[in-house]
């Protein structure tokens, strides 16, 4: 009987695994200003220049919670360094922040540091698409050897798990 469980296990944790392939899983945490973090005289155009953001990644905001913090605003609350209308706001001294539509993004420092030059404005890109299942071939015909479906495939072992879990 116990053995019986233990296969049970090992077929649900298989069926588990293999679902879950192929499942692109990646997003990136851009740390504004990196190793400096949020801070007075440091060149934020400069360093978001040199970042690629995607729909997805998250944008942190990384300084001290009794002087500084962060508000997303739009292009004129960036360019004057008012937070009047500011569509969010944060203080925690760790905030990060999720990038959700392909956009430009706004961000200042509401306590007066945005005139020295603690803001930064950031451009958001649609996710690219996938990379094609198989690369093209040179030549015209197909191959001979056997390709699988993952969804067939899954859709069989999950009729073995049924099998398996209600025969052992």
């Amino acid at each position: 009987m116990k053995g019986e469980g233990m296969m049970r296990w090992v077929l649900v944790l298989v069926l588990l695994t293999l679902s879950l392939c192929g499942v692109p899983v990646s997003a990136t945490d851009h740390i504004v200003g990196a190793n400096r973090g949020w801070n007075p005289g440091i060149n934020y155009t400069l360093w978001s220049n040199n970042q690629t953001f995607f729909v997805g990644d998250l944008i942190s905001f990384r300084y001290q919670k009794t002087q500084y913090n962060v508000f997303e605003v739009n292009q004129t609350g960036y360019d004057n360094c008012t937070t009047q209308g500011a569509i969010g706001n944060w203080s925690s001294g760790k905030d990060f922040i999720p990038l959700k539509k392909a956009q430009r993004y706004y961000f200042i420092c509401g306590n007066g540091q945005c005139f020295n030059g603690m803001k930064v404005s950031i451009l958001v890109h649609p996710l690219p698409p996938p990379p094609p299942a198989h690369p093209p071939h040179a030549s015209a015909h197909k191959s001979a050897a056997p390709r699988l479906h993952l969804p067939a495939l899954l859709s069989s072992l999950s009729s073995f798990v049924w099998l398996a879990w209600n025969h052992i």
